[in-house]
């Protein structure tokens, strides 16, 4: 029954929602906005390679469209995500967005750079789990990165300086696994 209730509230809000995204398909990011990408990232360190910061940055950019045609985005995120949790489309949750993202930056074999995943938002039962991909100089952590995000706009690359974006209390990835998996065993011996 709640099962069916809650397929029924998905659908209903897929409905209400599907008008809400924007027609013409994935756009191309424009010179203008790969540069001011490169130039934030040339600005994660004075050991950046700008060669390496202007590449990083039209990838991102390119990736990003390439994943919004790969995952058939028509959509909002959150109307996106509720199609893929039905089956109507093969991908496209955050965490496919991130994972696509970071493992087509670290294709690139920078030698100045480095790629992070984190999480947002898995101990707060009120909002939404949510994954990212993040760009930092080599032996910096995440917190000193740039957060690259194409779900969040639902495949227009949303950016910003991981410290800036508040919207998000961003966590490394590693950390939300670990204790993930020491809930689940916790759960595990007290109902084994």
């Amino acid at each position: 029954m709640v099962r069916r209730f809650a397929g029924l509230m998905s659908l209903l809000t897929l409905v209400f929602l599907v008008g809400c995204g924007a027609p013409g398909g994935p756009v191309t990011a424009t010179p203008d906005e790969v540069s001011q990408l490169a130039t934030a990232i040339r600005a994660l360190g004075p050991d950046v390679d700008p060669e390496e910061a202007d590449r990083a940055a039209q990838v991102a950019f390119a990736q990003s469209r390439n994943l919004a045609i790969q995952y058939e985005i028509e959509d909002p995120p959150l109307v996106h995500n509720s199609k893929v949790n039905m089956g109507l489309k093969p991908r496209g949750l955050c965490y496919h967005w991130a994972k696509d993202m970071e493992w087509r930056l670290r294709d690139e074999q920078f030698e100045t750079l480095v790629m992070h995943r984190a999480i947002a938002n898995a101990d707060n039962p009120f909002r939404i789990e949510h994954s990212t991909a993040i760009i930092s100089a080599r032996g910096d952590d995440m917190y000193d990165g740039i957060v690259l995000d194409p779900w969040r706009k639902g495949g227009p690359l949303f950016w910003d300086e991981t410290r800036d974006d508040t919207r998000y209390a961003w966590v490394p990835r590693d950390i939300v696994m670990e204790q993930k998996r020491k809930r689940r065993e916790a759960k595990e011996a007290l109902e084994g």
